[in-house]
């Protein structure tokens, strides 16, 4: 096993010198005799007088030293917690450089205090920082070759120590090492400079903080260090519980780990022979008895090593938390309250001491655990199978559970031997976990109905659902585009559902997910706003859009210009805003995180309020006092009003759509959408309370190597129920949810969010089919051409309209307009209540040469006697001329007369 050198034991002793520079070194240790001597006392008497040309000097020498150190702060591990219900906080994991935990003096055994003294500097509380008479044996040993003493007090040795420790401090590694390099200089001003701090401390703390300074500082092995640490490590007690052969045992490891650590198990005779040594020290000095030394040695070395492990993988194995865990780190590495870069923070992090409360609930994590890992496997033949799930409080932005079908890990070694696990966080953003994120499909869909809601309209107006083919570019309407529309060509969709066709409210295009009903709603509004309030809800790619390069540039496949900039139309240019196509609106085709559509749908339920996610409650550092950090920000994404319109069409989902399993079986309102993309490769439900909201996603996590060579992302439909899953899971964590935290009503939407709005369809009898069109598409109406009929206006005139010209139908509905073939007369009118022989006439000489008769009676119709009655086709209508009339007569038995 490696040997390490120790870095908290006696200062070394300096190297032998050559013969040539015995002189130099003899005319040092003079030097260095005066100072370590006249100095100290002047040190600590006020006013010394001193004779002697060589002794001045060394004063001055020395006095131009800098004698300010300042202990600072000890490294010490970072822990993250969590709270279970019934309030116990536990520990998910910790983290740390050096293995430390700070006691106080009443928390380390006064064995320990005696053997360190007895040992290390048996003068410790009568000189001031430097022993005289070890000083100076120690200077002329070392300059005259002999290397027997570094003659270190506890004091000096703690100096030493507090120097490391702020060359460790130092994030940049190659400040680091020249800091540490210095630290460790075996040198006579390195020395000089040592007794310099040394005495000033002496001068500004007690001797048992400088005692106790030393035991919390010293390095005890490996990456072990203070007493207590030592304790816990080597003996799995306390310090305070320390008995006196296991102190003298830790002190020992102090003068040289690397020989005496304890976790070695050649080392153990080596230490044994070091701890009697120190309790002989001990008894020699009156800290113990003869009984107590006889039965201390008598007691063999028996080690019971306690590793304190770090890292996520504690919070995987006991709270199934690995990756929330993981995403706490990074958040926090993310953050420039811990340093500017994010090596900085992370080695501020593991130094910190900090104390990270989290908001991750315990019983959601279990609940969605149990459920993701029973129905989505960690890996599954033909498939790289994923599943993610995460809450967030709504109105908060705080994490409340993040679950997912293979458990954390992110030692590359262990991964390669278990590739059950995985160190990519699939619902978080790649900066934050590494994954790029997932097609969002249908869940995009209510961001569409926001615009809706916004622009005035209702969730009960019509629109077209049917599929449609070559549906123009031009048709959609995009403000921030060049020309005013989003492109020219034609597109072409069909819907999932094709049951649900036709004219159709939009809350049926939502609740059953039609996309052609997106397509419609789109076309009334701009398609530019619409991903800006997709922006505004905080909808973001997880990994940056793809750009064009030089290299392309150069092959002739874009312009020059475009070099730099995304392949995909977006926004603002942002690399990680969302592709703005028509078809986005209906089935996002953007990849998207988890954690980003539950908060998305946490507006929806919170009267419109986004918050980013943050999964910390709070940080408190070594000194007890709350440690600033990065919070949720919490911003308008939409107005309350349009949130509360989306909500009542996303609760209508739930209860009539295609989101049943969304409900509640506590009653607790929810709201909720799904969402599947082309061939079923990704599957979501997304939703929430009143409280809380979450998005699961199952699916295809990467490509997968199909059959022909190639790679690609494969559906899931062939894998048994995995398209289904989402929907066990999301209940699963909302049930809990439910009943720990509750739910009200959503908010009542406003009567024209959810009244339809009603139109009075104009009279477009006369007007060409263009014009009539546009008459009725401005109002909005949806417009048919119901052919030609026969009619009296002129021909290819509008003849009329279904429904007619002066009713109301609600906005939205389809009006089928019918062309004149200018091949009808009108009936005339008059003819009810002539005689059948008169009304034959005026027919006849109107055109209409087919007039039969029929009896409203028994009798035979005599159009002589008896009376018309009514006229089919009826008077006022237009019918062919060469078309049948027939006149229904007042027939009886007795004449009319």
């Amino acid at each position: 096993m490696t040997r390490q050198t120790s870095q908290s034991s006696r200062v070394r002793s300096f190297k032998p010198r050559s013969a040539g520079g015995a002189l130099g070194g003899i005319l040092g240790a003079v030097a260095m005799s005066a100072i370590a001597g006249v100095l100290v006392t002047a040190a600590v008497t006020p006013v010394v007088a001193l004779s002697g040309i060589s002794t001045s000097s060394a004063i001055n020498i020395f006095e131009k030293l800098p004698n300010h150190l300042n202990p600072g702060r000890l490294a010490e591990p970072s822990t993250i917690y969590a709270t279970g219900s019934d309030g116990t906080v536990h520990k998910l994991a910790e983290f740390y450089d050096q293995d430390r935990k700070m006691v106080g003096w009443d928390d380390i055994s006064q064995f320990v205090k005696d053997a360190a003294v007895a040992e290390e500097d048996p003068r410790f509380y009568t000189h001031g920082g430097v022993d005289v008479l070890a000083s100076g044996r120690a200077v002329l040993q070392n300059a005259t070759g002999q290397n027997l003493s570094g003659a270190s007090t506890i004091t000096m040795q703690y100096v030493r120590n507090v120097l490391i420790q702020d060359a460790y401090a130092i994030p940049d590694k190659e400040e680091r090492d020249v800091a540490y390099k210095k630290a460790m200089e075996q040198s006579m001003d390195r020395k000089l400079q040592e007794m310099r701090y040394a005495i000033s401390i002496e001068k500004k703390y007690p001797k048992d903080e400088i005692l106790l300074g030393y035991l919390n500082i010293a390095l005890f092995g490996r990456t072990i260090y203070g007493i207590e640490s030592a304790a816990q490590y080597y003996y799995s007690t306390s310090a305070k519980d320390l008995s006196l052969a296991q102190a003298a045992s830790l002190v020992a490891i102090v003068n040289n780990p690397s020989l005496y650590q304890l976790d070695v198990e050649e080392n153990l005779a080596a230490n044994k022979e070091r701890r009697d040594k120190i309790l002989g020290s001990m008894l020699k000095h009156g800290k113990i008895t003869q009984a107590q030394y006889d039965e201390a040695v008598e007691t063999p070395v028996e080690p019971k090593i306690q590793p304190r492990e770090q890292g996520c993988f504690l919070a995987e194995k006991n709270f199934g938390a690995g990756h929330f865990c993981d995403f706490v780190q990074r958040y926090i590495r993310q953050d420039p309250n811990f340093g500017d870069t994010p090596e900085d923070r992370a080695f501020n992090f593991a130094r910190g001491g900090y104390q990270i409360y989290t908001t991750l609930d315990l019983d959601m994590q279990a609940a969605g655990n149990e459920a993701m890992r029973s129905t989505v496997p960690a890996n599954m033949p033909g498939i790289n199978v994923g599943g993610a799930s995460v809450s967030v409080q709504v109105g908060t932005g705080k994490v409340l559970a993040m679950v997912q079908n293979r458990p954390f890990n992110n030692a590359q070694e262990f991964l390669d031997a278990n590739p059950d696990f995985t160190g990519i966080n699939y619902n978080t953003d790649f900066d934050y976990g590494g994954s790029s994120g997932f097609q969002i499909g249908s869940t995009f869909k209510p961001v569409t109905l926001a615009e809706w809601i916004r622009t005035g309209h209702s969730v009960r107006d019509v629109v077209n659902v049917s599929s449609r083919s070559n549906v123009p570019y031009q048709s959609f309407r995009a403000s921030c585009m060049p020309d005013g529309v989003y492109s020219y060509g034609s597109f072409s969709f069909t819907n999932d559902n094709e049951g649900t066709r036709g004219n159709q409210p939009v809350l049926t295009a939502i609740a059953n997910s039609v996309n052609g009903g997106l397509v419609s709603m789109q076309q009334k509004m701009d398609l530019c706003d619409t991903f800006s309030t997709a922006q505004k809800l905080g909808l973001h790619r997880a990994s940056p859009q793809p750009v064009w390069t030089q290299e392309e540039a150069d092959a002739g496949a874009v312009a020059q210009e475009l070099v730099g900039t995304n392949k995909n139309p977006t926004l603002h240019g942002d690399p990680y805003d969302l592709t703005m196509v028509p078809s986005n609106v209906y089935g996002g085709v953007d990849e998207i995180a988890p954690i980003t559509v539950a908060s998305a749908y946490a507006a929806f339920a919170g009267n419109g309020t986004v918050c980013t996610p943050v999964p910390i409650e709070k940080i408190v550092g070594p000194d007890d006092e709350q440690v600033p950090f990065t919070k949720s920000k919490c911003t308008e994404g939409i107005a309350p009003e349009v949130a509360a319109g989306v909500a009542y069409a996303l609760q209508y989902t739930v209860t009539n759509g295609l989101a049943r399993h969304a409900n509640s079986p506590f009653g607790i309102p929810h709201l909720a959408k799904t969402g599947t993309t082309d061939d079923v490769v990704d599957n979501w439900t997304a939703g929430a309370s009143s409280t809380v909201a979450t998005a699961t996603w199952v699916g295809n996590a990467g490509p997968t190597q199909l059959w022909d060579g190639s790679w690609g992302r494969v559906s899931t439909q062939p894998f048994g129920g995995l398209m289904y899953a989402d929907q066990t899971i999301w209940p699963a964590m909302m049930n809990v949810a439910d009943q720990k935290y509750g739910g009200t009503a959503f908010p009542e939407p406003s009567a024209a969010s959810v009244q339809q709005t009603m139109v009075t369809v104009p009279d477009v009898k006369g007007k060409s089919f263009d014009e009539a069109s546009s008459m009725l598409t401005q109002l909005g109406f949806d417009v048919a051409d119901g052919g030609e009929v026969d009619s009296s206006v002129a021909r290819g005139q509008i003849a009329r309209s279904d429904p007619e010209g002066g009713s109301s139908a609600g906005l939205g509905t389809l009006v089928t307009i019918y062309r004149s073939n200018g091949e009808a007369d009108k009936v005339p009118d008059g003819l009810v209540g002539a005689l059948g022989r008169d009304a034959e006439a005026t027919l006849k000489g109107a055109g209409f040469s087919q007039v039969s008769f029929t009896c409203e009676g028994s009798g035979k119709p005599d159009p002589k006697k008896h009376r018309v009655v009514s006229v089919s086709p009826e008077s006022g209508s237009e019918a062919r001329p060469d078309a049948g009339v027939t006149l229904t007569l007042a027939c009886g038995n007795k004449d009319d007369d």
